[in-house]
């Protein structure tokens, strides 16, 4: 017998920045229990921001998982192991994590600190509350899927 519990009841999101959000979007989408990634532009104060015209937005994928497939732990593993955390970059390409609750918060930061023991430079992450998340044009959706990757 089928249980009666929404599936929907299980999906949570995430928002990581990690440079380009072509690599990031190719990568959680493949990942078992992600159902679905887009990428965007938050974190800045820009109305509408668009790719020639970001103002202080960060590129973003969003990721909609099934948390009782993949944890958010193994989100945040993922979002470190792929990319520098310690490499000074512009707005449009920083290292940010947008939480969505305070379990999330205190996720995230706990394995901030764990990475940071992990380095020998200082991280350079920032953790933000998620706000208003603007969906990049339709060209930069899966990008590598469409093009390959390079």
């Amino acid at each position: 017998m089928e249980n009666n519990k929404s599936k929907s009841a299980t999906l949570e999101k995430a928002w990581f920045s990690m440079g380009c959000f072509w690599g990031p979007d190719h990568l959680f989408s493949k990942l078992p229990g992600v159902k679905s990634t887009r990428v965007g532009y938050t974190g800045g104060t820009t109305k509408n921001p668009i790719y020639h015209d970001l103002g202080d937005h960060t590129e973003t994928v969003e990721i909609i998982y099934d948390s009782n497939k993949i944890t958010y732990e193994t989100l945040l593993e993922y979002f470190w192991q792929n990319h520098d955390p310690t490499s000074q970059q512009i707005t449009q390409y920083k290292s940010i994590i947008f939480y969505h609750t305070s379990h999330q918060r205190d996720l995230a930061q706990q394995s901030l600190e764990e990475e940071q023991d992990k380095q020998t430079k200082p991280i350079l992450t920032e953790m933000r509350p998620a706000e208003t998340f603007y969906e990049a044009e339709e060209y930069h959706q899966h990008y590598f899927q469409k093009h390959g990757t390079h």
